[in-house]
């Protein structure tokens, strides 16, 4: 009886922590077709699990509002970190990094999948 319990206890605690993970937390397709992961807790880190930067951590945010994040985030193809920032609305992640105080600015789309 108490093994019953303890497996229930148990079931309940996994499924809850599932819910309370931080909605940018995932797998995420980019706007290249790569695939990358985004976890951690409070500061998320960004790691491409597709393509030919496979491996490779690409950023670190942390949540500054509801399904808003800032940080840094690196081109992977020439290693260059710009101040990041990231605005979540459903599946969707807007992602850009900017130069210049803002004055120079690339944005992406993710999709969750």
């Amino acid at each position: 009886m108490f093994r019953k319990m303890s497996l229930a206890l148990a079931a309940t605690l996994i499924m809850a922590g599932a819910a309370w993970a931080d909605p940018i937390e995932g797998s995420w397709k980019t706007q290249s077709g790569e695939t990358a992961t985004i976890g951690g807790g409070g500061s998320f880190s960004i790691t491409l699990k597709t393509g030919k930067y496979a491996g490779k951590t690409i950023g670190s945010l942390k949540a500054t509002g509801e399904n808003k994040y800032a940080g840094n985030i690196t081109d992977p193809a020439n290693d260059k970190t710009y101040s990041g920032k990231a605005t979540l609305t459903g599946t969707t992640l807007k992602m850009s990094g900017c130069v210049l105080g803002g004055l120079i600015c690339k944005s992406q789309t993710w999709h969750k999948l």
